[in-house]
């Protein structure tokens, strides 16, 4: 779709260009802006490694590898041609190839690029605080692996394909990159073809009702332990809260840091928090009622994390077991 501008009530149509023409490199121009604005192709995605190439006896690399806010991997292809030369096959392999890829590992990746940029700071800490995912649910990490490919254009044979991976569940995604000219100026409009906006919603939900009739026989292998504390029968998420709040009110420490210091045996990221530090979209997450919010002496108020799996829950229990408190698992 062609772009104008207006001026004097009047519309004047951009000049349509190339990369090439405008002398802009696939690598040293296009890479470099966009991984530094990767939502212009890969919203709510963090960039964890550029030109990444960690396997041996191949000399292939993936433009950028992100990761989205499900903790799920993105490989990002970009070409500045008109046809996408094979761009969705290379896509593929690379997804193939870093489907065993460990949140560690990922870590790892991620202190080097940022390290690389000259950007500080932990890198487990960022991804942790950037994707929707507790300590507890790092068993998901990965567990999906999209594909990004953006172009300035793409054939009719990579479409077509696009579309048939799509299909047959691969989430796949076309973003055309259309430079234009104006005053001396290259404008972009990032377009995405693949899947159509409009009709993106409805084609996931048609994916999930396939994918739910196709497992419906299937058990479930949701974890439903239950424990018995001080004569009542609690799952995770209620014993974590009662463990907590009788803990806190056994050892009344006078402030969160007092608190943090005490329990840094068993304490781990968003298991506890100041209900002030708790954005609205994680409130979610937490127990948040007002008869589960504790109050500390020092008038901060702090809220338990819901979010609990048999190995958190095992090292609470532990910790709790050694000031004296019987927890049975039944």
């Amino acid at each position: 779709m062609p772009l104008y501008n207006i001026s004097d009530k009047t519309l004047s149509r951009l000049d349509k260009t190339t990369f090439s023409s405008e002398k802009l490199q696939e690598r040293y121009d296009l890479q470099e802006a966009i991984k530094k604005h990767v939502g212009i192709v890969a919203p709510d995605c963090l960039v964890i490694a550029e030109e990444f190439s960690d396997w041996e006896d191949s000399r292939r690399r993936i433009d950028l590898l992100a990761i989205d806010k499900q903790a799920n991997l993105v490989v990002i292809e970009l070409k500045r041609d008109e046809i996408g030369a094979h761009m969705e096959l290379q896509a593929l392999r690379y997804a193939a190839m870093i489907s065993t890829m460990s949140f560690t590992k990922a870590c790892e990746y991620y202190q080097s690029y940022m390290q690389k940029i000259g950007e500080e700071g932990n890198a487990k800490e960022k991804i942790l605080e950037f994707v929707d995912l507790e300590d507890t649910e790092l068993s998901d990490f990965g567990k999906d692996i999209r594909i990004v490919l953006a172009s300035a254009d793409f054939s009719k044979e990579l479409t077509t394909t696009a579309i048939w991976l799509r299909d047959k569940g691969v989430d796949i995604r076309c973003v055309r990159l259309t430079p234009y000219n104006f005053k001396g100026e290259v404008l972009i409009n990032a377009e995405q073809i693949i899947p159509v906006p409009e009709l993106e919603e409805y084609q996931v939900k048609f994916r999930e009702k396939r994918a739910e009739q196709d497992i419906s026989s299937l058990k479930s292998e949701k974890d439903y332990s239950e424990y018995k504390y001080n004569g009542v029968i609690f799952n995770k998420r209620k014993l974590a809260l009662e463990l907590f709040t009788d803990w806190i009110a056994k050892h009344e420490p006078q402030d969160f840091n007092e608190l943090k210091f005490k329990l840094n045996d068993v304490l781990k990221s968003r298991t506890i928090a100041l209900v002030d530090n708790i954005p609205e979209s994680r409130k979610n997450r937490f127990h948040m009622n007002e008869d589960a919010v504790i109050d500390l002496p020092s008038g901060e108020q702090i809220a338990i994390s819901n979010q609990w799996g048999l190995g958190n829950i095992g090292r609470l229990i532990d910790f709790v077991r050694r000031d004296g408190f019987i927890v049975e698992k039944l």
